[in-house]
């Protein structure tokens, strides 16, 4: 039985080379790419006809909406490799072009979330004062179940033990140790489906035996979610001015979500 195990084992461990090898990959890619400059995209502009720039932008814009429909932000790194390709020389111009489409034809802001890896989200660009909130009226019931967790964390100062998140959600009567009618594993799906669309960090807690998480907002809810609008939805469920949660008010109403700030435009410079 022993030398059954042994070429499966093997395999699983040459399987975690191949998929690291593949991340370092990527990484080498985005780590090769330069910025071209103002001069660089300019010549690469005059080699081109007008026909196959926006042929490309359109490219990158059904690209960015696919990824959109599962909330999964976009790697600048895969963006370049898998779509922009040959025309990485005009990669600022044709992500310009694209971010003023996504403004101008669906409403949509191309927002980047993480400065570092240059990864990139959509976000609904149409907030107005009349405009139903989402944390009120949730678009659906898996968005809704995200944004109870959401204003845990964020009542809570911002990180909370996964315990409290577990207990929360079977008070709404939505088990995470049983399959779900609506969302199947609940627990893989707040661990793994919105940890990868970065609605939600799940971070190790060190020292913990056994094992212990925590989780925290991620960068998708920083520039998608209100603090202001869940502390005012907050307030109406307990019947409290929101200024009695002095520490969550000042947060909530300090400086606009970093994230929102930082635009498609701001990334190209």
């Amino acid at each position: 039985m022993t030398q059954r195990k042994r070429p499966s084992s093997t395999q699983s461990s040459s399987q975690r080379r191949h998929t690291g090898n593949l991340v370092a990959q990527d990484e080498d890619d985005d780590a090769t790419f330069t910025q071209p400059s103002t001069s660089q995209v300019q010549r690469g502009l005059e080699k081109l006809t007008p026909a196959q720039v926006d042929q490309k932008t359109a490219e990158v814009v059904q690209y960015f909406l696919v990824k959109d429909q599962k909330k999964m932000p976009v790697r600048r790194a895969d963006l370049v490799k898998h779509v922009v390709k040959d025309y990485r020389n005009i990669y600022p111009e044709i992500l310009k072009r694209a971010a003023r489409t996504f403004d101008q034809v669906f409403g949509l802001k191309l927002v980047e979330i993480d400065p570092k890896n240059k990864m990139y989200i959509l976000v609904n660009n149409l907030e107005t004062p009349d405009k139903a909130s989402p944390v009120r009226s949730p678009s659906n019931p898996k968005m809704g179940l995200l944004l109870a967790i959401l204003s845990v964390i964020f009542m809570k100062g911002g990180v909370v033990r996964e315990n409290l998140i577990w207990n929360t959600l079977r008070k709404l009567r939505v088990d995470p140790g049983e399959k779900h009618e609506e969302f199947g594993d609940v627990r893989k799906m707040v661990t793994d489906e919105f940890v990868r669309q970065r609605y939600l960090e799940y971070v190790r807690i060190p020292h913990t035996e056994p094992i212990e998480h925590e989780f925290r907002w991620g960068q998708r809810a920083d520039a998608e979610v209100s603090k202001v609008k869940i502390l005012e939805f907050m307030g109406e469920l307990h019947e409290q001015d929101p200024k009695t949660w002095t520490q969550q008010y000042r947060q909530a109403h300090s400086l606009p979500n970093s994230s929102q700030a930082s635009t498609s435009s701001s990334s190209q410079r």
